[in-house]
């Protein structure tokens, strides 16, 4: 009988892409022209609030308007200029990533684990990232379309449905969560990280890592052209490992 394959799953904005898919999204469509000038000046405040950062929840704040302006202005527009948009922030940001991760990825597939990559960008550019990538399995939120133009109605990808996915992906591939690794950056991340034998935050928030600390979770941390790898040891942190060692 073949041992079972081990898996790993990777959140995508912030800890693989540099940058935010999402976001970037918004602001090409802004650009283009599909969403309405408005459509910027209302979250502009909130943008403004995250650069400064003004307070500790200014970039959850600054997201959470952001989808909830996304949400409410899709409804009745046009299925293909979307996508369209989708494809140039891919082709601009799709190799825009973080070594440690980008690293990583190639490292389990050369050793036959199974690549899974699950976020709550449009299903649409985490589709394309997948494949760029040539991870096994995916999911990102899904936006319902009828004929061609979008119903407005939204499955998004948040923490729990995380955990509802991750299932599901490792019930298709007959996997178990022996050997498996799982990396994020973000407290939404946290559920996901439960469910791995082998969390990594990566350079994660306040909230990720004040989990991971109380939890002996390892910590990777990409600065600039350095990566700092620290392992827990007494509720604490030590450094184990760089790029340059």
């Amino acid at each position: 009988m073949a041992a079972q394959r081990k898996f790993a799953v990777f959140d995508i904005d912030g800890t693989l892409i540099r940058w935010q898919l999402f976001h970037a999204l918004i602001d090409e469509l802004i650009r283009t022209g599909y969403f309405e000038s408005e459509f910027y000046e209302d979250i502009y405040a909130a943008r403004a609030d995250w650069k400064r950062r003004t307070h500790e929840e200014s970039f959850d704040d600054y997201e959470r308007l952001l989808t909830e302006k996304f949400d409410a202005t899709l409804k009745g527009r046009a299925v293909a200029p979307f996508l369209e948009a989708g494809q140039k922030v891919m082709d601009k940001y799709k190799d825009q990533v973080y070594t440690y991760t980008r690293n990583l990825i190639r490292t389990l597939k050369n050793e036959g684990y199974v690549l899974f990559s699950i976020s709550g960008s449009p299903h649409e550019l985490v589709a394309m990232l997948a494949d760029h990538y040539s991870f096994d399995g995916y999911a990102g939120s899904t936006l319902e379309e009828r004929d061609g133009i979008f119903t407005g109605s939204v499955d998004a990808v948040r923490s729990k449905r995380k955990i509802e996915i991750l299932t599901q992906l490792m019930a298709k591939h007959n996997l178990t969560a022996a050997g498996s690794i799982g990396v994020g950056d973000s407290e939404s991340d946290i559920p996901l990280l439960k469910m791995v034998e082998n969390p990594i935050a990566f350079n994660p928030s306040k909230k990720l890592f004040q989990h991971a600390r109380d939890k002996g979770w390892r910590v990777v941390i990409e600065r600039k052209n350095m990566v700092y790898e620290l392992e827990p040891q007494d509720g604490t942190y030590l450094l184990a490992k760089t790029n340059i060692d």
